[in-house]
């Protein structure tokens, strides 16, 4: 059975994003691409909102996506993929289905040998939270600070306390943190 991991990037003074969904100062490099494709390496499946989602399917096709990073465009625009929306009725993207019930998750993750992998999607993150349907957290600190934006995990309505089970620092700068619920 496979488990259910969350991916995200945050600015040390903790957005996921800045104002009007600016990723720029994602803070990327070669080290950080290998990170990337053995992520992806380790996942069956990825898994989006609609907001990230749309974000993903416009960038990762671009000739900009695929000549800056082939080894993990490839990866992104070839693995099966899974958006959660009630409003997208049809996916563009190639190998994208479409879900509009978070539980049907723990059906798709008892048939999986492998991750599935949530990236980004920071309201998802937040349901699968609340909803303990989260195996694996990992965190990108990325070490700038952008000063506002959209908080990590905005909209969680109840603490969820979390167990550090490793961490790694990056030549760049960035430290991951590779967390999982605590078990109560």
């Amino acid at each position: 059975m496979g488990k259910v991991a969350l991916f995200m990037m945050v600015s040390l003074d903790g957005y996921m994003e800045g104002l009007n969904h600016d990723l720029s100062w994602h803070n990327v490099d070669d080290e950080f691409n290998e990170f990337a494709a053995t992520q992806l390496d380790e996942a069956s499946t990825l898994v989006f909102g609609k907001k990230t989602y749309e974000m993903m399917a416009e960038f990762w096709p671009s000739q900009y996506a695929i000549k800056s990073g082939p080894v993990v465009a490839g990866k992104m625009n070839n693995m099966p993929k899974i958006v959660f929306s009630h409003r997208l009725k049809r996916a563009n993207w190639g190998n994208t289905q479409v879900l509009s019930a978070i539980k049907e998750l723990s059906n798709l993750k008892k048939n999986s040998s492998k991750d599935l992998l949530v990236l980004g999607s920071n309201n998802l993150g937040v349901s699968l939270l609340q909803m303990d349907l989260l195996d694996k957290i990992r965190i990108m600190i990325n070490p700038v600070i952008i000063g506002s934006g959209t908080a990590l995990f905005k909209g969680l309505s109840k603490v969820k306390k979390l167990k550090l089970a490793s961490s790694r620092s990056f030549r760049s700068g960035n430290v991951l943190l590779y967390l999982s619920p605590k078990v109560k």
